[in-house]
């Protein structure tokens, strides 16, 4: 069940409807609905991978309750271990499985040998990545005892299968949400209103912006050869802006639906192409995922608290492991090598850490530095998407080479409006980059006008939507 589809469109008020006037009296009901609704919701894809939730949900449910009861260290690592591989098992089967054994054979070809075996035709399960990440999060945390393991098995469920974030994120930590479903949840006007202007935002970034995107997008990246360099260069400007509106579109629209139903999930965006560094970027780009790889991978290993090899080391773990997460294709390791390469001098420099304040707070306009650090930043992410949209790496390469050469000074053949569109809503979110996001627009005193925004976004995207693609993230 897509969120922008008029299925989800009659599934979400039916939802909202039953939640808060029907079981609304007792909160293990309300659970018990969220958790068959998240069910039938994911049924809506394939109701075949139900068994896989519903695995990993028990697994980590009676680990959690395991490790509460053993004190013996041994018998905790194995615990942990028990739920590391069969949580990872699961991913790793359904996602790498082909991805190794090609691999293999490639590099028995290098040796003039061949290897004999036939790739499975997998299917794979929609947010696996999601919610796998998700429960271990939980396990991790109870290992650590750094959170006391729930015994309420139906709220535990319900936290790893809660539709809104189900699918595509963010990626909730047990210690945020679980909580959330333990105590009792009241109807909350102010923040139903705000779901809503979330909901309208989201389908705004998605119909509108990262659709119309995704038209160009799919025609230059796949007749790159006839298209010059500024062509090229504006393909992956498109690509840039498909994959946020739509990733970013469908974290609001999560988030806006669970506080719907009284529910806060973490900030998963925070304008991050306004970002004056890739250090800064990563604190604002897919805030869930970067966090989960900070907290369970990098302080692990060290961190920064660790000789400079071993920090070196450690940034380019996280980064190759993050690129992996994303798929099962060499692009997105060389994507996250990429980002590894330009985080380096940011590490040595030791300007990582910096720009955590809003830029050029109380001002209209950036300042000429911050121009340049935002360009800057902007055009090496750019780059990198390059070999995320990619379909392998002598794509990405031969893409890149088309794209600098002399034509790269030529007239491009794209739509101007897209363009000036673009740069148009990257003005608001210049305008708002203090606030959590850009319909949050209190601060004017104009009811009817706040009201005239509203529906000139519904407008929009009646009247401008672009073909309807995918969710670019449900294939991670």
């Amino acid at each position: 069940m897509l969120f922008n589809t008029i299925d989800f469109a009659i599934f979400m008020p039916i939802i909202f409807l039953l939640y808060w006037f029907v079981f609304n009296k007792n909160i293990k009901i309300q659970n018990l609905f969220l958790l068959v609704a998240s069910y039938f919701f994911y049924a809506c894809w394939d109701w075949r991978f139900l068994g896989l939730i519903f695995l990993s949900s028990l697994v980590d449910y009676s680990v959690g309750r395991l490790l509460a009861k053993t004190k013996a260290k041994s018998k905790r690592n194995l615990l942990l271990i028990t739920s590391l591989m069969v949580n990872l098992g699961i991913l790793g089967f359904f996602k790498y499985y082909n991805f190794f054994l090609e691999s293999f054979q490639e590099v028995f070809l290098l040796f003039g040998r061949s290897l004999e075996s036939s790739t499975l035709d997998i299917l794979l399960p929609v947010g696996i990545s999601f919610y796998t990440f998700q429960t271990l999060s939980y396990t991790i945390d109870v290992y650590r005892e750094r959170i006391e393991p729930t015994n309420n098995m139906l709220s535990f469920f319900a936290f790893v299968s809660f539709f809104p974030q189900l699918v595509a994120g963010p990626i909730e930590r047990a210690s945020n949400l679980l909580p959330q479903f333990e105590r009792k949840r009241t109807f909350d006007y102010t923040k139903s209103v705000d779901g809503l202007r979330l909901i309208l935002l989201g389908l705004f970034k998605k119909m509108v912006i990262a659709d119309n995107c995704a038209l160009a997008v799919n025609d230059i990246f796949t007749h790159y050869t006839e298209y010059s360099g500024s062509t090229l260069f504006f393909g992956a400007f498109f690509f840039a802006f498909q994959i946020y509106g739509d990733f970013s579109g469908y974290s609001d629209i999560a988030i806006g639906s669970a506080r719907l139903l009284g529910f806060d999930l973490m900030q998963n965006f925070n304008a991050p192409y306004l970002s004056r560094n890739l250090g800064e970027f990563w604190r604002r780009w897919h805030i869930s995922l970067s966090t989960w790889f900070r907290d369970y991978v990098y302080i692990p290993l060290g961190g920064n608290q660790v000789s400079r090899p071993k920090w070196i080391r450690n940034i380019f773990v996280v980064f190759l492991l993050s690129g992996f997460w994303h798929g099962a294709n060499w692009t997105f390791i060389i994507w996250g090598l990429i980002h590894a390469l330009f985080f380096l001098p940011l590490m040595f420099q030791k300007t990582h850490a910096s720009f955590k304040d809003v830029a050029d707070k109380g001002r209209w306009f950036p300042s000429f530095k911050t121009t340049l650090q935002i360009g800057f930043t902007f055009f090496i992410v750019l780059l990198a998407w390059v070999f995320f949209r990619a379909e392998n790496i002598t794509h990405a390469f031969l893409y890149l080479q088309g794209m600098f050469n002399f034509s790269l000074f030529s007239f491009p053949t794209v739509s101007r409006g897209l363009v000036l569109f673009l740069m148009v809503y990257m003005v608001f979110e210049w305008l708002q980059r203090d606030k959590k996001h850009v319909l949050e627009i209190d601060f004017i005193a104009s009811k009817p006008i706040r009201i005239a925004i509203y529906y000139g976004l519904a407008f929009a995207i009646f009247y401008f939507a672009g073909d309807t693609q995918p969710f670019i993230y449900f294939q991670f």
